[in-house]
């Protein structure tokens, strides 16, 4: 049985909203692995609760750390979790992987430095990084530790999107596709984009986003002689979800996929990593995915195409 750190797990606040009792990811994780106390579970908390109906076998959240320590504990009480740790750094210490949530700063990759120098497997929460050259900064840090250190989205590993990646061999050689998801470009966007990436591969080289303000239009330039169109429209103009479309040259598919317990596949594919040792994606494919997403941000302002070598100097 594995033994797991949970950080920035019980409280959220978006981007620089004050953080408020309650996380997505955070209890989605504890109840993928503990399950949860509903008895306990609807007197104690306040706030968005995740309970996950897909429960994984194998590993155990043992110690929770958050900025507020009081929903720490209530999360403890709640998911079975035997320690409370004071800070981020203890609650990597007896176990044998850390687990970052997002927590809404899309900062979280600061609670990644210590464990990785101290040879702690990792798996950091989407987005790893705001800013492709802080995702970098990171990956470096744990190709030079050669730490097992893992961050993406959930889409990647739902059932339709792994499906889907299979049925494209059928569509045959595709140039054009499109992605799309609600909120900001590049907090939200990773989920649209990594659909992208988790079907047809990495490789972008440039981003031109022709869109307006809380509206982006951002093709995504291939090597491969690929474009992938991401639309990515804040609350108040688009309401959220995912889809994705390929057009190949013998076929086309259109798809929304069903995100019933994506978290669980998500640390599935993470347990599998710490067991086997194999990526299943490479930390430079993620920080690559922020670029292309940062050089769309860059290209609404500046108004022109913007490669990934100029986000990444």
């Amino acid at each position: 049985m594995l033994k797991l750190g949970l950080i920035s797990a019980a409280t959220y606040g978006y981007l620089d909203a004050p953080r408020a009792p309650g996380s997505n990811h955070g209890t989605a994780f504890a109840t993928t692995f503990n399950g949860f106390d509903d008895a306990k579970q609807k007197p104690l908390w306040q706030g968005t609760f995740v309970r996950s109906a897909r429960k994984l076998d194998g590993a155990r959240v043992v110690r929770v750390w958050d900025p507020q320590r009081e929903w720490a504990q209530k999360l403890a009480d709640i998911c079975g979790i035997e320690s409370v740790a004071d800070s981020p750094e203890a609650a990597c210490d007896g176990v044998d992987a850390v687990l970052i949530v997002d927590d809404g700063s899309g900062a979280q990759w600061k609670y990644a430095e210590h464990p990785l120098k101290k040879g702690v497997p990792v798996f950091c929460d989407k987005p790893l990084a705001m800013t492709a050259k802080e995702a970098q900064r990171i990956a470096k840090i744990a190709r030079s530790t050669k730490t097992k250190f893992m961050s993406c989205s959930s889409l990647r590993f739902v059932p339709d999107i792994v499906k889907l990646r299979e049925e494209a061999k059928t569509l045959g050689n595709i140039h054009l596709a499109s992605v799309a998801c609600g909120n900001e470009l590049v907090y939200y966007g990773i989920h649209a984009l990594s659909m992208a990436y988790a079907v047809l591969g990495p490789g972008a080289v440039s981003a031109m986003n022709t869109g307006q303000p809380g509206l982006n239009i951002a093709r995504i330039r291939f090597a491969d002689h690929r474009d992938v169109v991401v639309l990515v429209g804040e609350k108040e103009w688009m309401s959220a979800g995912y889809q994705i479309n390929l057009y190949g040259q013998k076929g086309w598919r259109s798809l929304k996929p069903d995100l019933a317990n994506l978290y669980s596949y998500l640390l599935e594919a993470f347990l599998d990593y710490l067991k086997t040792g194999k990526e299943s994606v490479p930390i430079e494919e993620e920080v690559e995915l922020i670029a292309a997403l940062e050089a769309g941000k860059r290209s609404l302002k500046l108004g022109r195409e913007v490669t990934l070598a100029e986000v990444l100097a």
